[in-house]
Protein backbone atom coordinates (compact mmCIF):
# COMPACT_ATOMS: atom_id res chain seq x y z
CA UNK A 1 0.00 0.00 0.00
CA UNK A 2 2.58 2.41 1.26
CA UNK A 3 4.74 1.50 -1.79
CA UNK A 4 1.28 2.14 -4.22
CA UNK A 5 0.96 5.98 -2.03
CA UNK A 6 4.71 6.50 -3.38
CA UNK A 7 4.41 5.73 -6.82
CA UNK A 8 0.98 8.36 -7.04
CA UNK A 9 3.06 11.31 -4.79
CA UNK A 10 5.80 10.50 -7.94
CA UNK A 11 3.31 11.12 -10.62
CA UNK A 12 1.78 14.13 -9.24
CA UNK A 13 4.95 15.53 -8.35
CA UNK A 14 5.20 18.90 -10.38
CA UNK A 15 8.51 18.08 -11.67
CA UNK A 16 10.29 21.28 -10.88
CA UNK A 17 14.00 20.29 -9.69
CA UNK A 18 16.55 22.61 -8.11
CA UNK A 19 19.68 21.34 -10.02
CA UNK A 20 20.26 20.75 -13.76
CA UNK A 21 21.45 17.18 -13.87
CA UNK A 22 19.97 14.16 -14.70
CA UNK A 23 21.01 11.92 -11.88
CA UNK A 24 18.74 11.32 -9.14
CA UNK A 25 20.04 13.11 -5.86
CA UNK A 26 19.62 10.81 -2.25
CA UNK A 27 19.58 12.56 1.36
CA UNK A 28 20.55 9.33 3.46
CA UNK A 29 20.42 10.20 7.33
CA UNK A 30 18.79 8.93 10.94
CA UNK A 31 17.16 9.98 13.67
CA UNK A 32 17.32 9.50 17.15
CA UNK A 33 13.75 9.28 18.73
CA UNK A 34 14.29 9.03 22.44
CA UNK A 35 11.73 7.36 25.04
CA UNK A 36 12.30 6.07 28.80
CA UNK A 37 14.16 3.03 29.16
CA UNK A 38 11.67 1.59 32.13
CA UNK A 39 8.74 2.14 29.95
CA UNK A 40 10.19 0.59 26.53
CA UNK A 41 13.02 -1.50 27.77
CA UNK A 42 13.68 -3.64 24.56
CA UNK A 43 14.28 -0.38 23.02
CA UNK A 44 18.37 -0.77 24.00
CA UNK A 45 20.49 2.89 23.87
CA UNK A 46 21.91 4.03 26.70
CA UNK A 47 22.37 2.15 30.63
CA UNK A 48 19.43 4.89 31.45
CA UNK A 49 18.21 5.71 28.06
CA UNK A 50 15.69 3.91 25.64
CA UNK A 51 15.49 5.32 22.36
CA UNK A 52 14.74 3.99 18.53
CA UNK A 53 16.61 4.82 15.35
CA UNK A 54 15.03 6.16 12.52
CA UNK A 55 17.04 5.32 9.11
CA UNK A 56 15.59 7.74 6.17
CA UNK A 57 16.48 7.97 2.27
CA UNK A 58 14.72 10.93 1.04
CA UNK A 59 14.52 11.74 -2.79
CA UNK A 60 15.33 15.37 -3.69
CA UNK A 61 12.37 15.06 -6.45
CA UNK A 62 9.74 15.99 -4.25
CA UNK A 63 11.50 15.70 -0.93
CA UNK A 64 9.55 12.30 -0.58
CA UNK A 65 10.68 9.47 1.47
CA UNK A 66 11.86 6.26 -0.44
CA UNK A 67 13.09 4.34 2.00
CA UNK A 68 12.68 4.15 5.98
CA UNK A 69 14.02 1.42 8.27
CA UNK A 70 13.42 1.49 12.40
CA UNK A 71 15.54 -0.17 14.71
CA UNK A 72 17.20 0.26 17.93
CA UNK A 73 18.72 3.33 19.09
CA UNK A 74 22.41 1.80 19.02
CA UNK A 75 22.63 0.37 15.59
CA UNK A 76 24.69 2.47 13.58
CA UNK A 77 23.77 4.40 10.24
CA UNK A 78 26.66 3.01 8.56
CA UNK A 79 24.82 -1.09 9.39
CA UNK A 80 21.91 0.20 7.70
CA UNK A 81 23.49 2.20 4.65
CA UNK A 82 25.51 -0.92 3.65
CA UNK A 83 21.90 -3.01 3.01
CA UNK A 84 21.10 0.19 0.45
CA UNK A 85 21.44 -0.68 -3.36
CA UNK A 86 20.77 2.82 -5.99
CA UNK A 87 20.69 3.22 -9.41
CA UNK A 88 24.03 3.58 -11.33
CA UNK A 89 24.36 7.21 -11.50
CA UNK A 90 22.88 7.78 -8.48
CA UNK A 91 23.97 10.99 -6.21
CA UNK A 92 23.93 10.17 -2.14
CA UNK A 93 24.33 13.08 0.22
CA UNK A 94 25.40 12.48 4.22
CA UNK A 95 26.96 13.99 6.41
CA UNK A 96 29.95 12.50 8.08
CA UNK A 97 28.71 10.33 10.75
CA UNK A 98 28.00 7.73 7.79
CA UNK A 99 32.21 7.74 6.67
CA UNK A 100 32.90 4.46 5.84
CA UNK A 101 35.62 4.09 3.17
CA UNK A 102 35.15 0.44 2.21
CA UNK A 103 31.37 1.33 1.92
CA UNK A 104 31.95 4.66 -0.69
CA UNK A 105 35.00 2.02 -3.23
CA UNK A 106 31.60 -0.20 -3.11
CA UNK A 107 29.42 2.55 -4.14
CA UNK A 108 32.12 3.75 -6.83
CA UNK A 109 32.58 0.65 -8.05
CA UNK A 110 28.72 0.54 -8.59
CA UNK A 111 28.95 3.61 -10.51
CA UNK A 112 27.12 5.39 -7.42
CA UNK A 113 28.12 9.15 -6.70
CA UNK A 114 28.01 10.50 -3.62
CA UNK A 115 29.17 13.61 -1.62
CA UNK A 116 29.98 13.81 2.78
CA UNK A 117 31.68 16.50 5.12
CA UNK A 118 35.11 15.19 5.49
CA UNK A 119 36.24 14.54 8.78
CA UNK A 120 38.36 16.22 10.60
CA UNK A 121 41.65 13.48 11.33
CA UNK A 122 41.44 12.27 7.86
CA UNK A 123 45.12 11.88 6.03
CA UNK A 124 45.46 12.51 2.43
CA UNK A 125 47.34 13.90 -0.12
CA UNK A 126 46.87 16.37 -2.90
CA UNK A 127 47.77 14.83 -6.39
CA UNK A 128 45.64 17.79 -8.23
CA UNK A 129 44.34 20.99 -7.86
CA UNK A 130 41.09 22.43 -10.43
CA UNK A 131 40.23 25.85 -11.27
CA UNK A 132 38.13 27.53 -8.65
CA UNK A 133 35.00 30.27 -10.01
CA UNK A 134 35.65 33.54 -9.37
CA UNK A 135 33.15 35.75 -6.49
CA UNK A 136 32.13 32.27 -5.20
CA UNK A 137 32.22 30.82 -2.54
CA UNK A 138 34.45 28.43 -3.47
CA UNK A 139 38.17 27.84 -1.51
CA UNK A 140 39.34 25.09 -3.32
CA UNK A 141 39.15 22.44 -5.40
CA UNK A 142 41.36 19.64 -4.95
CA UNK A 143 42.29 15.88 -6.25
CA UNK A 144 43.40 13.89 -3.40
CA UNK A 145 44.10 10.02 -2.48
CA UNK A 146 44.43 8.82 0.65
CA UNK A 147 48.07 8.28 2.65
CA UNK A 148 47.13 5.93 5.71
CA UNK A 149 47.69 2.21 4.29
CA UNK A 150 44.29 1.16 6.22
CA UNK A 151 42.22 4.13 4.49
CA UNK A 152 44.04 3.38 1.14
CA UNK A 153 43.28 -0.37 1.23
CA UNK A 154 39.18 0.34 1.84
CA UNK A 155 39.40 3.22 -0.53
CA UNK A 156 42.51 2.65 -2.94
CA UNK A 157 40.68 5.32 -5.83
CA UNK A 158 41.11 9.22 -5.62
CA UNK A 159 38.69 11.94 -4.70
CA UNK A 160 37.29 15.13 -5.12
CA UNK A 161 37.88 17.61 -2.21
CA UNK A 162 35.68 20.76 -2.15
CA UNK A 163 36.60 23.08 0.37
CA UNK A 164 33.45 26.20 0.28
CA UNK A 165 33.35 28.93 2.54
CA UNK A 166 29.73 29.19 4.90
CA UNK A 167 28.35 33.08 4.94
CA UNK A 168 25.90 31.82 7.56
CA UNK A 169 28.41 29.90 9.96
CA UNK A 170 30.99 32.12 8.22
CA UNK A 171 33.50 28.72 8.72
CA UNK A 172 35.06 26.47 5.54
CA UNK A 173 33.05 24.08 5.12
CA UNK A 174 35.14 20.50 3.57
CA UNK A 175 33.23 17.73 0.84
CA UNK A 176 34.72 14.51 -0.28
CA UNK A 177 33.27 13.52 -3.10
CA UNK A 178 33.79 10.34 -6.17
CA UNK A 179 32.45 12.88 -9.12
CA UNK A 180 34.95 15.33 -10.84
CA UNK A 181 32.68 16.38 -13.72
CA UNK A 182 29.71 18.42 -11.46
CA UNK A 183 30.78 22.24 -11.01
CA UNK A 184 32.40 22.77 -7.14
CA UNK A 185 29.52 25.06 -6.81
CA UNK A 186 27.18 22.33 -7.47
CA UNK A 187 28.70 19.67 -5.05
CA UNK A 188 28.46 22.65 -1.99
CA UNK A 189 24.70 23.61 -3.15
CA UNK A 190 23.66 19.64 -3.03
CA UNK A 191 25.03 19.15 0.55
CA UNK A 192 23.02 22.42 1.68
CA UNK A 193 20.28 20.74 -0.09
CA UNK A 194 20.77 17.68 2.08
CA UNK A 195 19.07 20.14 5.05
CA UNK A 196 15.64 19.10 3.76
CA UNK A 197 16.21 15.17 5.24
CA UNK A 198 16.69 17.00 8.64
CA UNK A 199 13.08 19.51 8.39
CA UNK A 200 11.45 16.03 7.35
CA UNK A 201 12.67 14.71 10.19
CA UNK A 202 11.87 17.88 12.41
CA UNK A 203 8.38 17.89 10.71
CA UNK A 204 7.07 14.29 11.21
CA UNK A 205 8.34 14.59 14.52
CA UNK A 206 6.62 18.14 15.86
CA UNK A 207 3.33 17.85 13.16
CA UNK A 208 2.29 14.53 13.44
CA UNK A 209 3.33 13.64 16.93
CA UNK A 210 5.87 10.64 17.10
CA UNK A 211 7.22 12.24 20.64
CA UNK A 212 4.32 11.09 22.93
CA UNK A 213 3.24 7.72 22.14
CA UNK A 214 -0.55 5.50 22.45
CA UNK A 215 1.63 2.52 23.47
CA UNK A 216 5.25 0.87 24.62
CA UNK A 217 5.21 -2.40 23.23
CA UNK A 218 7.68 -2.61 19.99
CA UNK A 219 4.36 -3.18 17.79
CA UNK A 220 2.55 -0.04 18.73
CA UNK A 221 5.43 2.03 18.33
CA UNK A 222 6.11 0.83 15.14
CA UNK A 223 2.70 1.20 14.02
CA UNK A 224 2.85 4.79 15.02
CA UNK A 225 5.50 5.61 13.47
CA UNK A 226 4.87 3.90 10.18
CA UNK A 227 1.46 6.18 10.50
CA UNK A 228 3.26 9.20 10.51
CA UNK A 229 5.13 8.13 7.60
CA UNK A 230 2.38 7.27 5.89
CA UNK A 231 0.40 10.45 6.74
CA UNK A 232 2.98 12.59 5.57
CA UNK A 233 2.66 10.91 2.11
CA UNK A 234 -0.82 11.75 1.99
CA UNK A 235 -0.23 15.28 2.86
CA UNK A 236 2.44 15.73 -0.11
CA UNK A 237 0.07 14.49 -2.34
CA UNK A 238 -2.38 16.55 -1.46
CA UNK A 239 0.35 19.66 -1.71
CA UNK A 240 0.86 18.18 -5.21
CA UNK A 241 -2.87 18.19 -5.98
CA UNK A 242 -3.66 21.76 -4.53
CA UNK A 243 -3.61 24.50 -6.36
CA UNK A 244 -2.14 26.45 -3.80
CA UNK A 245 1.26 26.48 -2.45
CA UNK A 246 0.56 25.15 1.01
CA UNK A 247 3.37 24.47 3.66
CA UNK A 248 3.50 21.22 5.32
CA UNK A 249 2.04 22.62 8.39
CA UNK A 250 -0.84 24.52 6.68
CA UNK A 251 -3.06 21.39 5.61
CA UNK A 252 -2.09 19.56 9.09
CA UNK A 253 -3.91 22.36 10.60
CA UNK A 254 -6.81 22.42 8.30
CA UNK A 255 -7.84 18.54 8.33
CA UNK A 256 -7.68 18.65 11.96
CA UNK A 257 -9.57 21.54 12.50
CA UNK A 258 -11.61 19.99 9.95
CA UNK A 259 -12.12 16.58 11.32
CA UNK A 260 -16.17 16.80 11.72
CA UNK A 261 -16.95 18.89 8.53
CA UNK A 262 -17.79 17.24 5.51
CA UNK A 263 -16.75 18.98 1.94
CA UNK A 264 -15.24 18.00 -1.13
CA UNK A 265 -11.48 17.43 -0.79
CA UNK A 266 -10.39 18.01 -4.49
CA UNK A 267 -12.98 21.21 -4.28
CA UNK A 268 -11.11 22.20 -1.07
CA UNK A 269 -7.74 21.94 -2.38
CA UNK A 270 -8.60 24.14 -5.67
CA UNK A 271 -10.12 26.98 -3.22
CA UNK A 272 -13.96 26.35 -4.46
CA UNK A 273 -15.60 24.37 -1.61
CA UNK A 274 -18.04 25.22 0.93
CA UNK A 275 -17.98 23.91 4.51
CA UNK A 276 -20.94 21.42 5.69
CA UNK A 277 -21.25 20.51 9.15
CA UNK A 278 -22.06 17.33 10.01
Amino acid sequence: MILRLLDRCRQEFPGKKKFRFKNKLFSLDATVIDLCASLFDWAKYRRTKGAVKLHLLLDHDGYLPVFAHITEGKTHEVKVAWTLSFPSGSMVVMDRGFTDYALFWKWTREKVFFVIRQKDNAAFRVVDEKPIPADRNILKDEIIEFEMPSSREKYPGRLRRVTAFDPEKKVPLVFLTNHFSLASTTIAAMYKDRWQVEIFFKTIKQNLKIKTFVGTSKNALLVQIWTALIANLLLKYLRFRSSFSWSFSNPVAMLRFHLFSYRDLWEWLAGTSSIKTK
